[in-house]
């Protein structure tokens, strides 16, 4: 299985990075998705609409290794991924925050970002009692990435605090800096906006868009920072952020794929209006 293209506005070729091939996932008797297929390429931010138990977390949780789906495949970069597990997939590429905010309460900004750099450290426990100077070296080449990524978010003054105490704002800041940690080829973004107001959600929305794009020599040494990820899913439901910033729309309704296209060929898709945005969209 490999990687086609399709061709964007404007004439852009855009590779196809995953493939999701008619999958399909039941719980007991509920089906969470049915037969769903979808394309994530390369160079774009694709939203995932729908209302409430659409299938949209459960999408991500199969990309992402958390569910298994009994019907179908998933393919990234050409290699077939379907049962994986969370943590070979991240090795791989694919890094995610959670609609639950998922972080040891008990750690640190800081600390909470730098457990996501251990799946890039070479040195072992014994190694690192037998060869300290380089075991040193590169752990504060591995600080000096979360410290560009505590800048970037903006979030300096919290790098010290416990999670656990923070608002829960900055405690979705720090989700986000955690899975820019991994260096992703892929970010899965699961609802990064729910339950903010609206400051919060244009600072989260700003980051979005600039990672996405890349800060160039403002973060030379992080990869992730300087050339930005070109492949961002994000499930959200605040349709004036999904319309500002996504390329493309896909939109789940029990379990199924209703519609897929740019964002004006959503708003104004008959079914859709009927189905999740309503009159007013």
């Amino acid at each position: 299985m490999t990687g086609g293209a399709e061709i964007g506005q404007g004439g852009t070729q855009h590779t196809t990075v995953i493939r999701i091939d008619d999958i399909s996932l039941s719980f007991g008797g509920v089906n969470a998705l049915s037969n769903v297929s979808l394309d994530v390429r390369n160079d774009e931010i694709l939203a995932i609409i729908g209302p409430n138990g659409a299938g949209k977390t459960a999408l991500l949780n199969c990309i992402s290794g958390f569910y298994k789906p009994q019907k179908g495949e998933i393919y990234f970069e050409g290699q077939r991924i379907t049962r994986q597990r969370p943590d070979k997939l991240a090795k791989m590429g694919i890094a995610r925050t959670f609609q639950n905010i998922e972080l040891y309460t008990g750690l640190s900004t800081q600390d909470n970002i730098m457990a996501a750099r251990h799946v890039f450290m070479k040195q072992t426990f014994v190694d690192g009692a037998i060869y300290y100077g380089r075991s040193r070296r590169e752990e504060i080449k591995h600080r000096r990435v979360v410290e560009e990524i505590i800048d970037f978010l903006e979030i300096q003054s919290i790098r010290k605090q416990l999670v656990g105490g923070l608002p829960y704002g900055l405690r979705k800041r720090v989700e986000l800096g955690r899975a820019l940690a991994l260096e992703p080829k892929v970010l899965l973004l699961d609802e990064p906006m729910a339950g903010m107001n609206l400051e919060e959600k244009e600072d989260i929305a700003r980051f979005i868009l600039d990672v996405y794009e890349g800060q160039g020599n403002t973060y030379p040494d992080t990869p992730v920072l300087r050339d930005g990820i070109r492949r961002i899913i994000l499930v959200e439901h605040d349709m004036g952020v999904v319309m500002d910033v996504a390329d493309r729309i896909a939109v789940l309704n029990f379990g199924r794929k209703l519609a897929e296209g740019t964002p004006v060929e959503i708003r104004t898709n008959p079914e859709v209006i009927e189905a999740y945005l309503g009159k007013e969209a």
